[in-house]
């Protein structure tokens, strides 16, 4: 986890790192331009680790007592040593842990994410391993890593090691709702080579925010706007507009299953002084658009006055036309529906995460589909995108759909058993989202598996929350269960 908070971290300062020490060292010798500069950038760094950890309040004390160091180690030009440095950082803030706030029965940490998804499972599975008195049958907890980005924890497990025909995945957040099936999924990444040349013209800081986000699978039925994708639209627009304009950086995101909140490029113009009308004409059309799912969206035009800026070169000529096309053209949220089941999304695609390195612009896709020859169909169009700007793509974290088990005998037990404790029916659903239930049930011959949890509020959100009196509910219904299945 700390080597992706920091790299994270490094590239919200615009700090490229790169797969490779030189790309890093390189782009480092941007960094050591001016004491000056280093200070802002390292002092951004510090910043937003300070929010994103809900540590906000030892900024200053961290800008005091850790920056000098840090400053040191990146202009010697030494890259581990500055991540070195950061990591240093990074623990110090880590051992005050999370703020947590609990207000009227909901739970959530004060500037980040709760993760009560998916630690809730893990606090019920630790709290059965523990006990002395809750009655059950042979238990095996399973612990997996990197689920959010591609399952691939669960991917690279050996379940040969797996005795267990049933299995429980406490990985819902509706109590209430039984998990029965889920659509199949990759992650898709997309290489553009870039060459950089001088260009004469004003320096602008295109910034889109306000997007409400949320999760690609579960909330992508929503339609909210994706930041990423947008950025691409008006960039396309504003080229047409004036064919002078050439892209420095772009950047937005940080999960591909997360719909992005807010993205930024960085832009050469010989017109600046006429683009803020032309971007007010596009936000009317976005505010029409999204004006039901996003109705803070805004798009801010900043012109850099840094000199320390013109380091950077744009992307040359050619390269900015088939860049701006290509990525103007992805396609965005829902591709199809399911014809078996109503209002269940079949298809769809979020760009996740975009950013800008010193040759290269790289993007990341979840592709999602509940039928298998669609969602390859759909990476393959994304491909053929991609190599008409001329780059190269990886596919990662590639997972199955779980299917339907008509014969469950776990979920009767399950369905019976809440119907018994909440007096009313249980709610028996598939979802657009994936989870770790098609890798096991691929993987283990006969495996009966439903998922379930339970109330939980914008996840993967600093707005996450859950609701403790529902946790509570979950936690007996699990003994409930757990008592059935001993007979």
């Amino acid at each position: 986890v700390l080597p992706e908070i920091i790299n994270g971290l490094v590239k919200s300062a615009h700090i490229g790192i790169g797969r490779d020490g030189e790309k890093c060292k390189h782009s480092l010798t941007y960094l050591v331009s001016s004491d000056e500069i280093l200070m802002i950038l390292v002092g951004k760094i510090c910043e937003d680790l300070c929010v994103i950890i809900g540590v906000e309040k030892l900024k200053e004390s961290i800008l005091i007592n850790i920056v000098p160091e840090i400053i040191e180690t990146a202009k010697s030009g030494d890259s581990l040593a500055f991540l070195h440095s950061c990591l240093i950082l990074l623990n110090k803030c880590l051992a005050c842990g999370l703020h947590l706030v609990l207000d009227h029965g909901i739970i959530s940490a004060e500037g980040t994410t709760l993760g009560g998804d998916d630690g809730i499972a893990i606090a019920y599975m630790l709290a059965l391993l523990d006990s002395t008195d809750i009655p059950h049958p042979p238990l095996e907890c399973v612990f997996t890593v990197d689920e959010e980005i591609g399952m691939l924890g669960a991917a690279a497990l050996d379940m040969s090691v797996l005795k267990g025909k049933k299995l429980l995945n406490i990985d819902s957040e509706e109590e209430g709702h039984l998990l029965v099936s889920c659509a199949g999924g990759a992650s898709v990444t997309v290489h553009f080579p870039i060459h950089r040349r001088g260009a004469q013209g004003d320096r602008y800081l295109i910034n889109i925010s306000g997007l409400k986000g949320g999760h690609s699978g579960v909330e992508i039925d929503k339609c909210r706007a994706n930041a990423d994708h947008l950025l691409g639209r008006l960039l396309k627009e504003l080229l047409l507009f004036d064919d002078s304009m050439r892209v420095i950086t772009v950047r937005g995101g940080l999960k591909d299953n997360a719909i992005p909140v807010s993205s930024e490029a960085a832009i050469i113009t010989k017109r600046g002084n006429e683009l803020s009308s032309k971007i007010d004409d596009f936000l009317d059309i976005l505010k029409n658009e999204y004006g039901e799912t996003d109705p803070d969206i805004n798009i801010k035009l900043t012109k850099v006055t840094d000199i320390s800026s013109k380091s950077i070169y744009p992307l040359d000529e050619a390269e900015n036309l088939s860049f701006i096309m290509a990525y103007s053209s992805f396609p965005n949220g829902i591709r199809s529906m399911s014809q078996d089941i109503e209002g269940l999304v079949e298809t769809s695609l979020n760009l996740g995460i975009m950013d800008t390195f010193s040759n290269e612009i790289t993007m990341t896709f979840s592709v999602r589909s509940s039928v298998k020859k669609k969602k390859d169909a759909l990476i393959e169009e994304i491909i053929t995108i991609a190599k008409s700007a001329g780059a190269t793509f990886e596919i990662k974290g590639d997972y199955p759909a779980w299917e339907y088990k008509h014969d469950s005998v776990l979920r009767d037990i399950m369905t019976s058993e809440y119907e018994a404790m909440y007096e009313k029916e249980m709610i028996v659903e598939a979802i657009h989202a994936g989870v770790e239930c098609g890798l096991f049930a691929n993987a283990i011959d006969g495996l009966d598996a439903i998922s379930f949890g339970p109330d939980m509020l914008d996840i993967h959100t600093p707005k996450e929350r859950l609701y403790v009196d529902s946790a509570a509910r979950t936690w007996e219904y699990i003994k409930r269960v757990l008592i059935r299945l001993c007979k």
